[in-house]
């Protein structure tokens, strides 16, 4: 499965917590985030991810194109209801996983959920429904 990280600035030590904590189930997938993002995630747990532009800069779009070709399953973007001048980058990344049937946590408390999901195989029907190209 192909993961997407983005995280505010105030859910970025949040966001390298939780990816320290599941560690090894990311480990089974493809990671990728936007710059700052995944350069903490990848220092704090050897991860390997590919990084894209910062969230303010382009990665947002970045990752949002990855979406609406299909190209990514899962979607976790710690938002931080603190700063509403985001609110616009979440809204889009939580539209086109709507209209792309992606699962897209926003939370802690869903990341939790959906991390569980995938460590179970839950989402093996990304494979069936949505086939990637190979």
């Amino acid at each position: 499965m192909n993961i997407a990280l983005m995280a505010h600035d105030g859910k970025k030590e949040l966001m390298v917590q939780f990816c320290i904590a599941y560690c090894g189930i990311l480990a089974e997938h493809t990671i990728i985030a936007t710059s700052a993002t995944g350069k903490l995630v990848s220092d704090a747990t050897g991860l390997p991810i590919s990084l894209y532009m910062s969230g303010a800069q382009g990665g947002t779009q970045q990752i949002g194109a990855r979406i609406a070709y299909n190209e990514i399953d899962l979607v976790m973007f710690f938002n931080d209801p603190a700063h509403p001048e985001n609110a616009a980058a979440v809204a889009e990344i939580c539209r086109l996983c709507d209209m792309h049937n992606v699962p897209f946590a926003s939370n802690v408390a869903t990341a939790e959920v959906l991390i569980q999901g995938l460590k179970r195989g839950d989402f093996a029907w990304r494979d069936i429904v949505n086939p990637k190209k190979r």
